[in-house]
């Protein structure tokens, strides 16, 4: 009896890598954490290769009218993504929000009067404490959800962050696109 699946092809054209590309290559096979933290440095990575090479005044252009988005309040928003799931939900840290307050919660975005570097070394550094909190932990393990109350699981905040940053990495290759030209994946 044949295989009534058609033959597959490999396609003639891949899709263009970025020119600069040293991410550390996703692998095809692994266990459910190496492929989740594998999953979610590679966003990391993807991010920091959209904000390389730029100088300050680039990093913070909101080259997509009418959007407020920037590359540097990516960096920001970021930033205050880590901390918040990693640190003050997972590991019950009693540190500060960065980039928000209840009078001015859209501070990630708005405010740009800081360097960028400044917020690229924020980000890395939250970045950092995020793995080393994972690392720790099983995937199982549970911090509380803030909003509810209720546990969430590491696990849980792992695939929640893989999405935020793949939605914010397409943000990043859309203004990187209008700031140089730059694209690729």
């Amino acid at each position: 009896m044949s295989d009534p699946r058609p033959a597959r092809t490999t396609p003639a054209v891949f899709s263009a890598t970025w020119a600069q590309d040293t991410r550390t290559p996703l692998p095809l096979v692994g266990g459910e954490r190496e492929l989740l933290t594998g999953s979610l440095d590679r966003y990391r990575e993807t991010l920091l290769l959209k904000c390389e090479g730029l100088p300050a005044e680039a990093l913070s252009r909101r080259a997509v009218p009418p959007s407020g988005l920037s590359l540097h309040g990516l960096l920001r928003h970021l930033a205050g993504v880590e901390r918040w799931w990693f640190r003050i939900q997972l590991a019950g840290e009693d540190v500060p929000l960065l980039y928000y307050s209840d009078d001015d919660p859209d501070q990630d975005f708005g405010s740009l009067d800081e360097d960028p570097a400044r917020a690229l070394a924020v980000w890395r550094a939250e970045c950092a404490r995020s793995r080393e909190i994972a690392a720790a932990m099983e995937l199982d393990a549970t911090g509380t959800h803030a909003r509810s109350g209720q546990p969430v699981s590491l696990r849980r905040v792992l695939v929640d962050l893989i999405a935020e940053y793949a939605r914010h990495c397409g943000h990043a290759d859309l203004l990187r696109e209008r700031i140089d030209g730059a694209t690729g994946y």
